[in-house]
């Protein structure tokens, strides 16, 4: 059985990267209002295969892989940052927009809106340094069988990020509207996850 600190320590890192503006949160949001909350959780859908995706990968040795082939880590990693650092100009350049800001896109079949939900998280830097790096950390072979230990902890950060960007998707009408009639909290908000952004994909770049 796994630790308490353990469940825990993995709990509050899915928490704390859910809540961390990023490509599922900007796509979730945007989607949701531009289209419905059905339309939102069906992207949901393909977000939480992209979870699902991660942890067979690391599983069978991503983490592993990573570790031997240096570039193959430093590719995605920066793939994924320059993919944050353009989410952030979108929303930091002058005109730009907030995730949370009613706009009209082109309604997409279930079909794409899965789709897109699974290669968004898929090309989601915090989660591959989720599965290569933290995750990891909180496997001890004192514990029991490693992959185990591996799968157990990875359902904990499944099941706290469905739940956070669930939360999302139900919330973004209502966050909307909100914003719509207080422009100054829509800027500080635009603002403020442009910033976000911006520094992640620095992190993310750098580390």
């Amino acid at each position: 059985m796994l630790p308490i600190a353990s469940v825990v320590g993995i709990g509050l890192i899915a928490l704390g990267m859910a809540l961390t503006p990023g490509p599922n949160m900007v796509y979730l949001a945007s989607r949701s209002i531009s289209q419905g909350r059905r339309a939102g959780l069906v992207s949901l859908g393909g977000v939480a295969l992209g979870f699902v995706f991660y942890l067979g990968a690391s599983a069978a040795g991503l983490s592993a892989l990573f570790a031997a082939v240096p570039a193959a880590y430093t590719t995605v990693k920066l793939v994924g940052a320059v993919y944050l650092a353009y989410l952030a100009w979108n929303m930091l350049r002058p005109g730009g927009r907030s995730p949370f800001e009613a706009r009209e896109l082109d309604a997409h079949s279930p079909f794409r809106l899965f789709a897109m939900g699974l290669v968004t998280n898929i090309l989601n830097p915090k989660i591959a340094l989720m599965y290569a790096a933290l995750v990891p950390q909180f496997v001890h072979p004192e514990n029991g069988p490693v992959l185990g230990q591996f799968l157990q902890l990875g359902l904990v950060q499944i099941t706290v990020a469905v739940a956070i960007n669930g939360a999302i998707v139900l919330a973004a009408s209502s966050v909307s509207e909100y914003l719509r009639h207080h422009p100054r909290v829509m800027a500080a908000q635009r603002l403020v996850t442009g910033a976000l952004l911006s520094a992640f994909a620095v992190k993310v770049a750098a580390t």
